[in-house]
């Protein structure tokens, strides 16, 4: 099984939010075996989508293909001003370049959500990520993680997810690998 976590956030640090949410993901995920990648958008030079080019992008291509490789998607995103980043929906509209593709989009991929905010509404950020992966023909679980970021790590470790998003961020991974792991069974019957 092959994981792909979308950091969907433009920070770069690697002690940044977006930075110890993906870490996590990979650091477990690796732990039970699955081939695990980062996709850090801000690294990513995802142009703004062109529908007018006549040749694809290089970085384009390249995350068309880390994105329909992945058999588990996990997407984390912060919450700014009611939605999710508007370079990560420019990121996800650029698989539109495989439209033309017998499985086109991200058909049948598993997607795990996660979302954080400052306050309460993260969850608004996580209904415009469920309507994107649905779009794009994939499977949202239907357990995700909205945060409230001054909850996230622990109050004596500062850099450590805290024990309650730990566990959340467990029972996604769990409910994910279960359901991609069903997924496969079903579809090789």
């Amino acid at each position: 099984m092959k994981a792909l976590i979308f950091n969907g956030s433009l920070e770069r640090r690697a002690e940044s939010t977006s930075g110890h949410i993906s870490n996590y993901f990979s650091d477990r995920l690796q732990m039970l075996g699955i081939q695990t990648e980062i996709f850090t958008l801000a690294d990513s030079g995802i142009p703004l989508f062109d529908v007018t080019l006549t040749k694809t992008p290089l970085a384009v291509e390249r995350m068309a293909q880390l994105f329909t490789d992945a058999d588990l998607h996990l997407w984390l995103a912060p919450l700014y001003h009611g939605s999710i980043p508007g370079v990560m929906k420019n990121c996800l509209d650029w698989l539109e370049v495989t439209a033309s593709r017998y499985e086109p989009y991200l058909t049948d991929k598993t997607v795990g959500l996660v979302c954080w905010a400052d306050g309460l509404q993260a969850m608004q950020g996580i209904n415009t990520m469920d309507a994107i992966a649905k779009s794009l023909r994939a499977w949202p679980l239907p357990f995700s993680v909205p945060i409230v970021r001054s909850s996230l790590f622990d109050s004596e470790r500062k850099t450590e997810i805290s024990s309650l998003y730990a566990g959340k961020f467990d029972k996604l991974i769990s409910i994910a690998t279960s359901k991609k792991i069903e997924k496969t069974t079903i579809n090789q019957s």
